[in-house]
């Protein structure tokens, strides 16, 4: 038997601690919880993607009362941006979230369904999407979602 030893780098910063373009990625993500329609569990997470051209495009989580038809902001934020710039890397992508109480202390991070898109891209473009995950805490940064997904699965992987 061997062991497989994973090493993930997550770096753990105050907002101040950004740059300028950074905290304001991580600004658009918390304005767009306020476009999220989360009725049910009243739990609003909104996103921004940033692409290599410098455009940015909002995602915000969009519920239904048949659970399974509403969609994560992360995904919406990707959709959009890849059918709006199809030839246009994501480079950055900032999540937020709020609940009744404002905006959260401590960061979310993806699903495992939004990980998996996120890697996706990653594989498309063949370029590492940095990731911030916002909290009033803290601000976790992700130099790629293999931090988040390190033992992954792309089309590549199908092909045996």
């Amino acid at each position: 038997m061997n062991n497989v030893h994973i090493d993930i780098d997550i770096q753990k910063n105050k907002m101040e601690e950004l740059l300028p373009e950074e905290q304001s990625l991580i600004m658009k993500a918390i304005s767009a919880t306020e476009r999220s329609y989360s009725i049910y569990s009243n739990f609003a997470v909104g996103a921004a993607v940033e692409l290599a051209n410098g455009k940015v495009i909002l995602g915000a989580n969009q519920e239904n009362a048949a659970f399974p038809s509403g969609l994560c902001a992360e995904r919406t934020a990707i959709f959009a941006a890849q059918v709006q710039f199809p030839d246009q890397p994501i480079t950055k992508l900032a999540i937020a979230a709020r609940n009744k109480n404002g905006v959260l202390k401590q960061p979310i991070t993806p699903c495992g369904a939004c990980r998996q898109v996120i890697l996706e891209i990653e594989d498309r473009y063949k370029k590492p999407m940095k990731i911030f995950l916002y909290g009033t805490d803290c601000v976790y940064v992700i130099k790629s979602v293999k931090d988040l997904l390190p033992l992954s699965f792309v089309g590549d992987d199908m092909a045996g």
